[in-house]
């Protein structure tokens, strides 16, 4: 595969603050990110950086091999949909379509016409009397339908209801298959997400955490669960994420991939296997991250 996006010792310092701290990824063609962290980890800058809407205080970007800032080759090759996108005041759908379909080369009035038609959009009323959830479909279409090389979404389907995010993650599917294009999602949704994504970005505190392929990370951790003393025994000398007890029955979440003896010898101990699900994995990872760094801080003082 070929490397769209390079980042490298990207940061981003607002007065004492480091929203990126030294962040160096590559982002590859035609493939579905998941670009997860919580709120304030980072996201919405990488993303505004690597689109051209904020700067980088120090560090390097290249998108498509370029540099992206004032670059129409580079721009009009990508499509970044936000939350809480800005219209002209007196803008309807229809005309923020029109202008998508004017900038954006590979854009499909057949995809945009079927998904008004499946959000129930209003297309002449204007877009600041819209209904968050119709807002939030607004960017979703133009999204989708510009099939944009590289495309953004900063958690811009929020608004809508469950049954209009299923929508979406059944239109970007279908039509990702047949348009393949490097698409990435900023989510708080992770179960919702789990099986859309190849690959797994998870940014916490400006540093990334992970970058993998999403079926490497679910391996990389695992849940055992049985008696407490065995548990702990067996946990002994391992990396763990988490653990919890009720009576004499605890739960230890573990980082790394069992072997199949390691696996027998669990069961034979009367000791259960959980799996840990994405969400679990990286709500888990950032918890001990964030305590790590709490730890140091202290230190400092």
């Amino acid at each position: 595969m070929t490397a769209v996006i390079e980042v490298e010792n990207l940061t981003k310092r607002y007065k004492d603050t480091n929203a990126l701290d030294n962040v160096s990824l590559t982002i590859e063609s035609d493939a579905i990110y998941g670009l997860l962290g919580r709120n304030g980890a980072g996201k919405t800058t990488l993303m505004s950086i690597l689109t051209a809407q904020n700067f980088a205080t120090s560090g390097d970007v290249r998108v498509f091999g370029e540099h992206p800032y004032e670059n129409a080759r580079v721009l009009s090759r990508i499509c970044f949909v936000r939350e809480g996108q800005k219209y002209p005041d007196d803008a309807t759908a229809r005309h923020a379509f029109k202008a998508a379909s004017m900038f954006f080369e590979n854009w499909s009035e057949d995809v945009a016409d079927e998904l008004i038609a499946d959000f129930q959009l209003p297309m002449t009323q204007r877009i600041k009397k819209l209904s968050r959830g119709q807002l939030s479909a607004v960017g979703v279409i133009i999204g989708l339908a510009s099939r944009a090389e590289i495309t953004f979404f900063d958690e811009p389907y929020l608004g809508l209801d469950a049954v209009a995010r299923q929508i979406f993650y059944d239109r970007l599917i279908e039509d990702y298959s047949e348009h393949p294009r490097t698409i990435i999602l900023s989510s708080h949704l992770i179960d919702e997400v789990a099986n859309l994504i190849e690959r797994v970005i998870v940014i916490d505190d400006g540093k990334i955490l992970l970058n993998d392929e999403t079926d490497a990370v679910r391996d990389r951790a695992v849940t055992i669960v049985g008696d407490a003393a065995k548990v702990d025994a067996w946990a002994a000398g391992r990396e763990v994420l988490h653990r919890e007890a009720l009576g004499r029955v605890a739960s230890v979440t573990v980082l790394g991939t069992l072997s199949a003896d390691e696996r027998a010898e669990i069961s034979a101990s009367g000791l259960d296997l959980a799996p840990v699900s994405l969400q679990q994995l990286i709500v888990r990872l950032t918890q001990k991250a964030g305590a790590e760094s709490h730890a140091k801080t202290q230190e400092v003082r």
